[in-house]
């Protein structure tokens, strides 16, 4: 526990990051490794709690080669005011992505970096609150609750995975000493039964011991506790519910970095804001068309395709599925598609625009950062016709640059696209319920009626949406979400608080601090299943 005096010390523990503030340590523009949004949320919020003077610390695994791949070489942790600590196994040092595609490295993975986090880097840096981030850190709360020490567990998608308490023993770790605060496919009758034959379920697990539990999104809490997932079947759903009944669940919605501002945008062509966007996005469309090899038509909609090509959950197969009929349909109109995007479905969409000749029309590019956000500042509207998405990030990211949202309604996006309405002036996008091709179908045709309004009634709404996005989707917003809840964990503040006071002091506090569930989560609290 911290001294008196002293600010709590927070542990955000991740398996990937995309960038870590330079006042963190020498070496903290090497320590790059991202597979997915993860890594850009755990990268935002620690960049806020640092310009907010929070004392936070950061864990990950030692990727030295990724680490290397951005430009150094990455030590030990043994420097004093260090406060990036690595988790530093042999195993990490020569993988070249920071998932494994076998299950059974992919766990063992998992079980070194909790090792190396529960026996190295906790007594070293003794936190106060321990913030995990999804499967490969859901031991550490049961740890952290043995040991008297507060945890968070974010959950950011419901991967997850099954180990026995003798494959955690095999990796160095000591699960005697938690083996109780885990979760079990079956009661176990005491340790060495549950060493031999007790399944604990991984993601459960941090569910179940961490003092409080948030998804990325209101929206993908409620599904969680509905058990709309088919993981949720995993004790998922009830240990859910348990929480909410106790108030110790809540939503609290990802927030794009602040680099995604098309003011000040170095990847684009011509930067701009909402006042100016027409003059800006028509010199953005034609580089994009440009680089792309499309058409080059100011008047042609394009439609942006930005996040990875995973039938699993983004959908890419539906939009495959109306491809050729949708562009048939609207030759006329000129519309067309940028893919810019990895993923297994790439070859499939490729098969296509090569089939029937469409290369003028969609492009399919591989992942390019830069090439993305000019995507986002050059096309007229953005698809994200995904199966699941427990927040996601390119549907907070493109209204910031004047691009609609074509979206599935689930978990984040939910959220955070609601229909455009021209006439109330109201909404930032367009979305459908059925995941479906011809979901997504009518959701185009949709954004296509938009398209064809006079100009000066689309431009009134983008500048609309443009402004108000700025502010609903602010990184700052995010940061004190997080402020709030680490405070009404620990019953005091992280950082000084930049919340205008009130007239009069408020009357002293008495007894433990409340979670202000209203804040986070606008859900009925439910019983437990």
């Amino acid at each position: 526990m911290s001294a008196p005096g002293r600010r709590p010390r927070i542990l955000v523990v991740t398996p990937e990051i995309t960038c870590l503030p330079a006042r963190m340590g020498p070496r903290a523009s090497a320590i790059r490794a991202k597979a997915g949004g993860l890594a850009d949320a755990t990268a935002s919020l620690v960049d806020g709690l640092e310009r907010r003077g929070a004392e936070v610390h950061v864990a990950i695994p030692h990727y030295r080669k990724i680490f290397r791949d951005h430009g150094a070489a990455a030590t030990h942790d043994d420097q004093a005011g260090q406060r990036i600590h690595l988790a530093d196994d042999a195993f990490f040092h020569h993988q070249d992505r920071v998932y494994r595609d076998h299950s059974g490295e992919a766990q063992h993975a998992a079980l070194l970096f909790q090792r190396e986090v529960i026996h190295r880097i906790i007594p070293a840096v003794q936190p106060d609150l321990i913030h995990c981030n999804d499967w490969m850190t859901s031991l550490i709360p049961a740890a952290a609750k043995a040991r008297g020490i507060r945890s968070l567990f974010t959950i950011h998608n419901v991967h997850s995975h099954d180990v026995t308490l003798s494959h955690m023993a095999a990796a160095g770790m000591a699960p005697q000493d938690f083996w109780q605060h885990l979760f079990y496919a079956r009661a176990p009758g005491e340790s060495e039964h549950a060493r031999w034959h007790g399944a604990v379920r991984m993601l459960t697990s941090g569910i179940f011991a961490a003092d409080h539990v948030n998804t990325v999104s209101p929206g993908f809490l409620r599904e969680l506790a509905d058990g709309h997932h088919g993981a949720a079947g995993n004790g998922i759903q009830h240990e859910i519910r348990q929480k909410l009944a106790a108030g110790r669940a809540s939503g609290v919605l990802n927030a794009p970095d602040p680099s995604f501002d098309p003011g000040s945008d170095p990847a684009l062509a011509a930067t701009f804001g909402a006042g100016n966007h027409a003059a800006g996005k028509a010199a953005n469309k034609r580089a994009l068309q440009e680089e792309l090899g499309l058409e080059p038509d100011p008047a042609a909609p394009v439609f942006f395709w930005p996040s990875r090509l995973d039938p699993t959950q983004k959908g890419p197969e539906l939009l495959a599925e109306i491809l050729h009929r949708t562009l048939s349909d609207h030759w006329h109109r000129g519309l067309q598609v940028a893919i810019i995007a990895d993923g297994p479905f790439q070859h499939c969409l490729r098969q296509i625009v090569d089939h029937h000749g469409l290369h003028r029309r969609v492009a399919v590019h591989g992942f390019d950062e830069r090439l993305a956000r000019l995507g986002h500042a050059g096309a007229d509207f953005m698809l994200m016709p995904s199966r699941f998405e427990p927040c996601g990030l390119p549907q907070m990211i493109a209204p910031l640059y004047g691009c609609l949202p074509v979206v599935h309604a689930t978990g984040g996006l939910r959220d955070t696209v609601r229909p455009l309405d021209v006439g109330s002036s109201s909404g930032n996008g367009f979305r459908f319920e059925d995941a479906d091709g011809n979901g997504l179908r009518w959701a185009i045709d949709q954004a296509m009626i938009f398209h064809q309004l006079p100009p000066r009634v689309r431009q009134r709404q983008i500048r609309r949406i443009m402004a108000e996005s700025r502010d609903e989707f602010d990184a700052g917003r995010f940061t004190e979400n997080y402020l709030d809840l680490y405070a009404s964990l620990l019953g005091r503040e992280v950082a000084p608080s930049t919340r205008s006071k009130p007239a009069a002091a408020p009357p002293p506090r008495t007894g433990k601090r409340r979670l202000p569930r209203e804040k986070f989560l606008p859900l009925e609290s439910r019983p437990a299943a």
